[in-house]
């Protein structure tokens, strides 16, 4: 990962750069699958989304709680059934 300091009228802040390469050995449909695959593979695409400044209206910013919600009962309802098993199996039950 690249870094570069840059000075912004004051102490110096450090700026990563990221970045995927890809070399065109076959035909352009080729790379840009890899390119796809990677990006993905890396999160990098996750972080594009994520970035991505679009206004969010209220009943989308709604529906992302209750799913935002929803994910979270469900990995706590998991870590309880996850918990009483692994105590069974401790007692020996």
């Amino acid at each position: 990962m690249k870094t570069s300091s840059i000075n912004v009228g004051g102490p110096t802040t450090q700026m990563q750069w990221r970045g995927i390469r890809v070399k065109v050995t076959g035909t352009l449909e080729q790379a840009l699958g890899l390119m796809q695959r990677k990006m993905t593979s890396s999160g990098m695409e996750r972080l594009i989304r994520r970035q991505a400044n679009h206004h969010v209206t209220d009943s989308e910013k709604r529906v992302l709680a209750r799913k935002n919600l929803q994910r979270k009962i469900r990995s706590q309802d998991l870590g309880r059934k996850l918990r009483s098993i692994l105590l069974q199996k401790a007692r020996g039950l």
